[in-house]
């Protein structure tokens, strides 16, 4: 059967449920904090200002590790890449029923999380002076922590953009990274604007944990599928 790959709706959908992550927004929520609680309202330009160096530097990296592994992809031999797309969908999937089965039974057995060493290691980094090395370091590094752990929606959309990597599929990675630090903007500006908060944030992000995850999974499940199907010639892209 051959089908037009719903590239715009895929890459946004996908986005939007890979942005509700827990590690980056957990970090902003903590900095946040402390530097409210050591610096205090008299000076929220500098809570902006280093708050936009630490979503700027996930983004580059996020943006530029994608646009990395499409390109990998795209150079892959055909009868090579039917088979790294079959592991990878086989992979998103499996990533997509851990996340469900953390809807049911949180914390037991293994999960797409930071360790607690690593979350170890972010707390010694937000108790040493906020500066703007700090937070390009702590962007860096939950950048490279969270890739691993939560990168399943971003693993299937660089494959399925792989394709047809062109300037339109480069655009498309580029929404993409730009929804996906979105809510981390959102954050950022309420507390600045003192729309919201940061209690009511850390209040909300604990009570919808669950319903995050199990989101996150279902739409693990089905692009894992999809390019399941996709790489065993079941589905076509036109």
């Amino acid at each position: 059967m051959s089908i037009a790959l719903p590239s715009l709706f895929t890459v946004i959908a996908a986005a939007a449920v890979d942005s509700i992550n827990p590690c980056a927004i957990g970090v902003l929520i903590f900095f946040i904090s402390v530097f409210l609680a050591t610096v205090g309202t008299r000076n929220k330009r500098k809570l902006l200002y280093l708050g936009s160096i630490y979503i700027g530097v996930i983004y580059s990296i996020y943006f530029l590790a994608g646009v990395a592994l499409a390109a990998t992809f795209a150079v892959i031999p055909n009868f090579i890449a039917q088979y790294v797309s079959l592991v990878l969908g086989t992979l998103v999937v499996f990533f997509g029923l851990i996340e469900i089965k953390d809807f049911f039974w949180y914390g037991q057995g293994i999960s797409l999380s930071i360790s607690p060493d690593q979350a170890k290691k972010i707390d010694k980094m937000l108790k040493g002076k906020l500066s703007v090395g700090l937070m390009i370091t702590l962007g860096a590094f939950v950048t490279a922590v969270e890739l691993p752990c939560t990168g399943g929606p971003y693993l299937a959309i660089l494959n399925l953009l792989s394709y047809n990597f062109d300037i339109q599929a480069l655009l498309l990675l580029l929404l993409y990274n730009f929804i996906f630090v979105l809510p981390l903007v959102v954050i950022l500006l309420s507390v600045y604007f003192g729309i919201t908060k940061i209690a009511a944030i850390k209040k909300w992000k604990q009570s919808s944990r669950a319903y995050i995850r199990l989101g996150i999974g279902l739409l693990l499940v089905a692009l894992g599928w999809f390019l399941i199907l996709v790489s065993s010639g079941i589905l076509v892209l036109a």
